[in-house]
């Protein structure tokens, strides 16, 4: 084996020498610095859309002249459960679109080691152009059935059970939303400092 592969959050893929280690303190150092800053920046989105949420649902609530929102309204508590149950939906679509993007890649490259003379020696290098496009691909197509989720259900559950279900819906995302945002920022961030602890 010529060398090893490194990959990092900066988008850095780095082939050294297996003796070698200055290349990989470099990569580790903004491996630290751009999860700090993707800690930081996802305290400030979740806490801006938590707001954001709120402004929509008193807007909504001024719009609609409805002066109480009534939990206890089965029309509302319907709202309510359709809306929780959403961010999980939403989650699963998610990583069942990144296991397939996944699975894409993998078998490309592995036609690539089957296909291309002298690529395990290093000799030739890999096609990254069909593989740049299997991301790009996979990235723009597998997230339309998820957008499609997050913007076509308000409509539909409006239109289709009324004023106050909607309500229900649009209170939900404070109650659901919010919390596992955070929920999932902490365990990614769990993942991420035992990914590093076992580096």
């Amino acid at each position: 084996m010529r060398g090893i592969c490194y990959l990092t959050l900066p988008m850095a893929a780095v082939v050294l020498p297996a003796a070698s280690r200055e290349g990989i303190e470099r990569t580790d150092a903004l491996d630290v610095a751009s999860n700090t800053t993707a800690t930081i920046g996802k305290g400030f989105s979740i806490g801006s859309a938590a707001l954001v949420s709120l402004a929509l649902f008193e807007a909504f609530v001024s719009c609609v002249e409805i002066s109480t929102v009534d939990v206890l309204t089965p029309k509302v508590f319907i709202g309510l459960i359709v809306r929780a149950m959403l961010p999980y939906r939403f989650s699963a679509m998610t990583m069942k679109s990144v296991g397939s993007a996944a699975l894409k890649m993998v078998e490309e490259v592995c036609k690539h080691i089957n296909t291309i003379p002298g690529l395990m020696e290093g000799t030739a290098k890999l096609d990254y152009a069909t593989c740049v496009k299997i991301s790009t691909d996979a990235s723009l197509k597998e997230l339309i059935p998820p957008g499609y989720l997050v913007m076509l259900t308000p409509l539909i559950v409006g239109t289709l059970f009324g004023v106050e279900t909607l309500s229900g819906v649009l209170a939900g995302a404070l109650m659901s939303d919010v919390q596992v945002a955070i929920s999932a920022s902490n365990t990614g961030g769990s993942w991420d400092n035992a990914k590093k602890y076992i580096e």
